[in-house]
């Protein structure tokens, strides 16, 4: 794969782009990690840089602010790399955000089965990468990530000592930086069935090669845990299931019996798989459907559960679809609240980082009022702790879950 010449170039040599006078320099020296196209002076130059070229970023006085990667061809010109600009992005440097990384994955986690690396908030911009055991999933969703994979696979598998390492290059998020779909295997041998990972004392089948984004969501770790606490002796339905994040982690937790409902068969036969790995079978059952249609279908048949939980995808991806997708999670909370017993749980979930708490917690609880029901709030989760939140960019905290009771 060919590297920018300014991968390893010394910082006299790398190209410069300027912020205009108007832009917040304050707010990037702060810690905000990305520099918009309108906000820099933009000649031919500018323009003609090679997508994930480094260059030095300075205001508008030519004082220095940091290295960044830049891509013309993306609304975020630019990603900040390093405060200081003499930095060398090489194999050598990937290693080393890769063991500060891990070390605090290994200090939380008893077993390798964790997000290694959460983008800006593990100082990788637009970098994903999660492990399963011995194998690693690397989504490089930037351009300047993507030019340096084979330098971050060498650091990756140094590092971990992982024997496989896939590369996932599908979603949103690499459309937006102008990069194409592309998944590979960079190292060993893919996987040639689902990989089982065990979370909360259930069983997880994680579909590493044809599944979504990296094979298994861990970000619902700790919300899985909460609800499985709620769950002995319950009736539970798991809207949006998934693989059976929540439906499983309730039968781990004592459900008489789950039932998961999905939009997608695959999905719903590797929570199936799951389930029987567990042992629990017998206490689970699928329902594949439109959730809206389902939800509507078991109110028409009288149907009621003692904890109810819908984790459906980003209904508001950007800025723009927020009030669309608000309406939507007010929906969502209307369907569900009529199915919960009464004293029972129902939990909601978001994982739109442009709908933040307040806006999520409003639009659900007008679904619940609209519902007729009452609710108690018991609990506010986020994504686990290998996914941290980078404080100065609200997207890296885009999970929320709302437990309340009815």
């Amino acid at each position: 794969m060919s590297m920018p010449s300014s991968s390893v170039s010394a910082a006299g040599d790398l190209p410069v782009v300027r912020l205009k006078p108007k832009a917040n320099a304050r707010a990037i020296r702060h810690g905000f990690p990305w520099v918009y196209g309108n906000e820099l002076v933009t000649d031919r130059r500018t323009k003609a840089l090679t997508p994930g070229t480094l260059a030095i970023l300075e205001d508008d006085n030519r004082a220095p602010i940091g290295l960044v990667a830049t891509n013309s061809q993306s609304k975020i010109f630019c990603r900040m790399i390093s405060r200081d600009v003499t930095t060398v992005v090489d194999q050598a440097w990937f290693e080393a955000k890769f063991a500060y990384a891990l070390a605090m994955r290994e200090r939380l986690y008893a077993t390798p089965y964790y997000r290694l690396i959460h983008a800006e908030a593990d100082g990788l911009p637009g970098v994903v990468v999660d492990r399963f055991g011995d194998i690693a999933v690397i989504q490089p969703n930037a351009a300047w990530a993507d030019a340096r994979l084979d330098m971050m696979v060498a650091a990756l598998a140094k590092v971990t000592g992982v024997s496989t390492i896939l590369m996932n290059g599908s979603g949103r998020a690499r459309s937006l930086e102008g990069l194409e779909e592309h998944s590979a295997v960079m190292l060993g041998t893919a996987p040639d069935a689902p990989v089982p990972v065990v979370m909360n004392g259930a069983t997880y089948m994680a579909d590493l090669t044809g599944g979504q984004k990296t094979g298994l969501f861990y970000d619902q770790r700790p919300n899985h845990g909460f609800v499985a606490g709620l769950c002995k002796d319950a009736k539970v339905l798991d809207v949006f299931s998934h693989v059976g994040g929540f439906s499983l982690a309730a039968l781990a937790g004592g459900a008489s019996e789950a039932l998961a409902v999905d939009g997608s068969a695959a999905a719903l036969e590797l929570a199936q798989a799951g389930a029987a790995a567990a042992g629990v079978a017998d206490r689970f059952s699928t329902r594949k459907g439109d959730a809206f249609d389902v939800l509507t279908a078991l109110a028409e048949e009288g149907a009621q559960f003692d904890v109810v939980i819908c984790d459906p995808p980003a209904f508001a991806p950007s800025k723009p679809a927020l009030e669309k997708g608000l309406r939507a999670y007010e929906r969502v909370a209307r369907l569900a609240a009529p199915l919960v017993a009464d004293g029972g749980y129902l939990g909601l979930c978001s994982c739109s980082h442009a709908a933040d708490v307040a806006r999520f917690r409003g639009a659900s609880l007008r679904g619940i009022g609209r519902a007729g029901r009452q609710a108690q709030l018991l609990h506010t989760g986020f994504a686990g702790p290998d996914h941290p939140l980078m404080p100065q960019l609200a997207e890296s905290g885009y999970l929320k879950s709302l437990i309340f009771r009815l």
